[in-house]
């Protein structure tokens, strides 16, 4: 991910933003789509297992998969904002310890995350313009599931995510979204020795989960 994109992700993502969606969140719990992730992971069973969740977030994933009987769970956060309340939180409700915490690109500081069992992206992908990238690293730091959220690649989202970049252009952002070939996510995953093991879509998302 280049600098500006970084930049770009601190921006929109700003204390504000997350103390929002943060309020959002103690009222209504994850969103439909993570909940969906979260339930297809732990179904696998996760008791003792460890977990690599790219672009965390608020921590809902950490949080979710704690909670079922993951061991330890590791962050890996662009946005200063966002990792500072997944700190809180996992603080609030007793689980700190149990997680490690980066602030960066991880496609840049792959090499120093220890390999995990599950590895997560919610809402990441279409964060990165270097998708190829995020998913060839991500998906070798996975030793055993691969859940993602991302955007469904069909005219009307990529219309609607145009509209979205153009009115971020015209706020100066630094920041774009992408939506990404659903063929060449499968691609790269099944060239890493993955299948698929579920798929639900919404209107705009798809949740996936890859097995080894």
């Amino acid at each position: 991910m280049n600098c500006c994109q970084c930049q770009g992700i601190e921006e929109l993502f700003s204390q504000q933003h997350v103390a929002k969606e943060l309020s959002r969140y103690n009222v209504n719990g994850p969103d439909k789509t993570t909940q969906m992730l979260a339930e297809a992971i732990k179904a696998e069973g996760v008791a003792g297992l460890t977990l690599l969740d790219i672009g965390g977030g608020l921590g809902a994933i950490q949080r979710e998969l704690i909670n079922a009987g993951v061991d330890h769970a590791t962050d890996v956060e662009a946005s200063t904002a966002y990792l500072n309340a997944a700190r809180q939180e996992a603080g609030r409700q007793g689980y700190a310890d149990r997680v490690t915490y980066y602030h960066g690109n991880f496609v840049e500081i792959a090499g120093d995350v220890t390999p995990a069992d599950i590895v997560t992206l919610d809402r990441v992908i279409c964060c990165y313009p270097d998708m190829m990238n995020l998913v060839r690293l991500s998906a070798g730091r996975a030793r055993r599931l691969y859940g993602l959220v991302y955007p469904r690649d069909i005219w009307w989202i990529k219309a609607g995510l145009a509209l979205g970049n153009i009115s971020y252009r015209a706020k100066r952002s630094a920041y774009r979204g992408f939506i990404h070939s659903t063929k060449a996510v499968e691609a790269l995953l099944t060239s890493a020795g993955f299948r698929q093991h579920y798929h639900r879509q919404t209107l705009v998302w798809q949740v996936v989960v890859y097995t080894r």
